[in-house]
């Protein structure tokens, strides 16, 4: 999420003591002395949606003191999604997970739990999960929402599985959404030529095979970097008032170079924690689906793990940095592109404002 990136090789950068790599020990499947599970939580469905009005760098050149090129050398995006005002959070994310329904052959009334990763609902309560499931017609549905940033889908997706796993759901419903150009500072070059709004779902459903579906997850945060990536006010610390919507503390606030080597450094990390769960090795990963935050730090992560561009998925070109919802838009993306197949590791990993991070392993 760095506006930039204009950082010392992640090589030359010396070791963290920021981030505590904390692994979350529990119900993980995997072959690697974890503890195996008699049922499996897979995903039997995915889908994805966007506002329909595009915002270019062009469209940016307008609005702020920026161009097309600065846009794409320091970010590789070229447009995002912008929602209209009278749209919300559940607007985009009903549509997305309507896709996901009935590509899975599931009916919202069978749904046992629906959980959205946002940070932008449609408003602090009730929890967008709980306005979703009374649009859907879920009734039976346990609902709530998770805020964890940019890992927020993956920290949703984690915690479902558990619900599958153990046997306390059968049919799970997760939503990635976010409408963040509803807090950005559109005075503001760094930070507004960066996000766009979008959102995607998958519905988990369990299953009694061993080793597929999701195979393990991992889940980390450490709090002392929260000042790296926050929205100040709208909350009780600095509660709306005249003072802070003149003062525009209403809206994203970044430090992005020091956000651009935590992320390259944390989302590597989750991505050799995976392997160690799973006892896989990075040959048997199909395709590694990032955080779509900045190209920069995409092509910086893979390089790190020396993993091959050509298996890294990207589509920030077209999306920007959509938050919450960029992993599981861009895996629904390459699904219905044909690059994921029955059989094919996938593993998603993400950083976010907390500071969160974490990843998935996936077989399909």
């Amino acid at each position: 999420m760095s506006d930039s990136g204009d950082s010392a090789p992640i090589d030359e950068v010396p070791p963290r003591t920021m981030i505590s790599r904390v692994t979350k020990p529990g119900a993980h499947g995997s072959q690697s002395g974890w503890p195996e599970h008699p049922i499996s939580a897979i995903i039997a469905g995915t889908g994805s949606h966007v506002p329909e009005r595009v915002l270019t760098n062009a469209d940016l050149e307008k609005m702020v003191d920026t161009s097309d090129q600065w846009i794409t050398e320091r970010t590789g995006m070229k447009e995002r999604h912008i929602s209209t005002d009278g749209e919300a959070a559940s607007d985009i994310a009903l549509i997305a997970c309507q896709k996901a329904l009935a590509e899975a052959g599931v009916k919202p009334e069978e749904l046992d739990l629906i959980i959205v990763g946002t940070v932008t609902g449609d408003m602090p309560f009730p929890s967008t999960a709980c306005v979703l499931q009374q649009r859907l017609g879920a009734p039976q549905a346990t609902a709530f929402d998770i805020s964890a940033g940019c890992t927020g889908f993956i920290y949703a997706l984690s915690v479902a599985r558990q619900f599958i796993i153990t046997g306390t759901c059968k049919t799970a419903l997760v939503v990635g959404v976010e409408l963040l150009s509803k807090i950005t500072d559109w005075t503001d070059r760094s930070t507004c030529v960066l996000f766009g709004d979008g959102s995607g779902a998958a519905v988990l459903k369990a299953d009694p095979k061993p080793n597929t579906g999701i195979l393990a997850s991992y889940l980390a945060a450490d709090g002392t970097g929260g000042q790296y990536l926050y929205m100040p006010a709208g909350g009780s610390r600095h509660p709306a008032s005249v003072e802070t919507v003149q003062q525009r503390m209403h809206t994203c606030k970044m430090h992005g170079n020091a956000i651009f080597k935590v992320a390259v450094r944390s989302m590597a990390s989750a991505f050799r924690h995976l392997l160690r769960q799973t006892n896989l090795e990075p040959d048997d990963v199909k395709l590694l689906i990032p955080h779509q935050a900045n190209l920069r730090i995409i092509e910086a992560t893979a390089k790190l793990l020396k993993f091959p561009p050509e298996r890294v998925f990207i589509n920030i070109a077209k999306y920007g940095n959509t938050s919450s919802a960029t992993t599981i838009i861009a895996l629904d993306e390459a699904r219905k592109d044909g690059r994921v197949l029955p059989g094919d590791v996938v593993m998603l990993v993400a950083f976010g404002a907390g500071l969160t991070w974490g990843g998935v392993a996936i077989r399909f």
